[in-house]
């Protein structure tokens, strides 16, 4: 009888970008000789080129892991150990997770990898992880301290080829870019000048000047951190100072992103490099100047709202042109970000709504419109009809099962009828197991799948939900039940969509803005329902994610939508889980 082929896996990788690469190949190449000679069949390969084997968040080595738990070969082949992971937790893992699916992991340098392997090795890669980092680190301050960029490039300069140096490449080099130079000394004039970076942004963005990642300009690209020393206008680069080592960098071992921390003031370099200066010191100062006159330390909040509460409808709102978020851009006003920090050439929405007048009309709309009688009674109606359809869908797999299951029971009882007819108990057992064990299974789907139960919508709901609601809103007046009746009130809206219109289509003959009121129908039911307020709020705060909208639609009604099918409404004291399957959102203008 011919022995059926061991099927391997071969996985290679190198760390940087500046290995050659045909890394990949030659480990492949180099795999596939010893794997010939082996007799072992080549099923799968799989690589990561230039990632640091530093972190199991790598594409290829978790495309590797998820055809293991498929079972789609018995043996993992890579060039070394320290291909697989250099990390001593991640490969001891990684052998563990292999052990578990019956897969072994071979190597070329070490052979069969085993676990007193796995610890001796781990811990010599794992050092000589450490030592490379160090190694790395010291490096690069040699190279800030000749005046070089360690890594990475900033607007307004061009990265040179390396040159040779006793034979070696030196990278690092850097020269000013003269196009964008004159966009950097623009932007710190306009800014010392009073200028907002909105408006510079937005006046770049007409001008179809792309910002330093090809994009379009925000306030935020110019303004920056300045205790990290992002943005345009904090670049030290710009004055002739190359600073190093403001920040270091740390692998989260949950999610394997790199997280910054600031260094402590000792520990960051500063080197002089004349030859990239752009703009001279006075404008440098000039702009530090109104930084520090209109800003709060650490943010970027204007003076008179730089303590200010979460409102109403903060992070509902949105722009009906857009799709961008809207915040206050007076004290007492609302209006489109995007228009704000990005400009006309982003959004053209720069209408100002008052904060008063918008949360009046939008309470006004969830008080009066959003639980209309008539309305209720057409979506009991719609409701119905989906619910029938779907339970006449499951209904069907239900008598499937319960037709299945009575053969099982009644073929199991001829067995046992058999055995005592006198067949022999072993020339049955195993069949008679087999039965047991999908009976077992078929109660179980049964169980799961409970028979349809009659459709009961409370006739009150309407009249119930109005006083409620009413009531949250006269909570928001007192102090001891504000917080609470707020959380509960924006669990009930979805999006507030605000739309801008012309002087001739609105009422006063003014320009304004239209209010599209997108209910969160779930969260309306449940008060319409009776739940307990702190249920409604859980059950809101529970759908972390939204699905998305198309465009010029109001889209769906919240996070269930997208995902589960219409399952029941429930009277006073049950629970309500109403998906928008079939349905239009809650939507009102006012």
């Amino acid at each position: 009888m011919t022995k059926q082929k061991l099927r391997v896996a071969i996985y290679a990788r190198f760390s940087t970008d500046k290995q050659r690469d045909a890394s990949i190949e030659d480990q492949i190449d180099s795999c596939r000789d010893l794997a010939a000679r082996e007799g072992w069949e080549v099923v799968a390969t799989y690589h990561d080129r230039a990632i640091s084997g530093a972190s199991m968040f790598r594409p290829g080595i978790e495309a590797l892991q998820r055809d293991a738990r498929a079972g789609k070969f018995d043996i993992v082949l890579a060039e070394a150990l320290d291909r697989l992971s250099r990390k001593l937790a991640d490969i001891a893992k990684f052998h563990e997770r292999m052990e578990h699916t019956g897969i072994d992991i071979h190597t070329l340098t070490e052979g069969k990898v085993d676990a007193m392997l796995i610890g001796m090795k781990g811990t010599m890669n794992q050092i000589l992880l450490r030592d490379i980092g160090i190694k790395t680190h010291r490096g690069q301050k040699g190279r800030v301290k000749d005046g070089k960029l360690a890594g990475g490039n900033a607007y307004g300069y061009d990265v040179l080829p390396p040159t040779q140096v006793n034979g070696k490449a030196e990278h690092g080099d850097r020269v000013i870019n003269r196009a964008e130079a004159e966009v950097v000394r623009r932007i710190f004039t306009d800014y010392a000048q009073g200028i907002s970076a909105g408006k510079i942004a937005e006046a770049l963005n007409i001008e179809r000047i792309l910002g330093p990642r090809g994009g379009w300009w925000g306030a935020s690209t110019i303004l920056g951190n300045r205790e990290r020393g992002t943005g345009i206008l904090n670049n030290e680069l710009y004055v002739g100072q190359l600073v190093w080592n403001r920040l270091n960098y740390r692998k989260d071992p949950d999610h394997g992103k790199r997280v910054s921390k600031p260094n402590a003031p000792e520990r960051v370099i500063k080197t002089a490099v004349p030859h990239l200066r752009i703009i001279d010191d006075a404008l440098w100062d000039r702009v530090k100047a109104r930084q520090g006159a209109m800003k709060t330390k650490n943010t970027d909040v204007p003076i008179w709202d730089r303590r200010r509460p979460k409102f109403l409808l903060s992070g509902l709102m949105a722009c009906g042109c857009c799709g961008g978020g809207f915040s206050k851009v007076s004290k007492d006003g609302f209006g489109c970000s995007t228009a704000r920090k990005k400009g006309a050439a982003a959004c053209t929405n720069m209408a100002v709504i008052r904060q008063k007048d918008l949360e009046t009309r939008v309470l006004n709309a969830l008080e009066h419109h959003l639980m209309d009688e008539e309305a209720v009674r057409i979506f009991c109606e719609e409701y119905a009809a989906e619910r029938n359809r779907l339970q006449a869908t499951r209904a069907a797999g239900r008598a499937d099962l319960e037709r299945e299951l009575k053969q099982v029971i009644t073929d199991h009882k001829k067995l046992i009828d058999a055995i005592i007819a006198g067949v022999p108990a072993d020339q049955v057992k195993d069949r008679m197991i087999e039965l047991d064990a999908r009976r077992k299974d078929l109660e179980r789907q049964l169980s799961a799948s409970p028979a349809p139960d009659p459709i009961r919508i409370h006739p009150g709901m309407a009249k119930t939900y109005r006083a409620r609601i009413g009531a949250l809103i006269a909570g928001l007046s007192e102090a001891e039940r504000m917080d609470e009746a707020k959380e509960a009130l924006r669990a009930l809206i979805d999006k507030v969509e605000l739309v801008p219109v012309p002087a001739e289509d609105s009422g006063d003959g003014k320009p304004g803005l239209a209010i599209h009121l997108h209910g969160a129908l779930a969260s309306l039911l449940r008060l319409a329902c009776g739940l307990p307020v702190h249920e409604i709020v859980g059950a809101a705060a529970g759908q972390t994610q939204k699905a998305p909208r198309e465009a010029g639609r109001a889209g769906v009604i919240n996070g269930q939508s997208a995902n589960a099918d219409i399952q029941h409404i429930d009277i006073i004291g049950e629970t309500v889980l109403v998906a928008g399957v079939g349905f239009e959102p809650t939507t009102f203008r006012l």
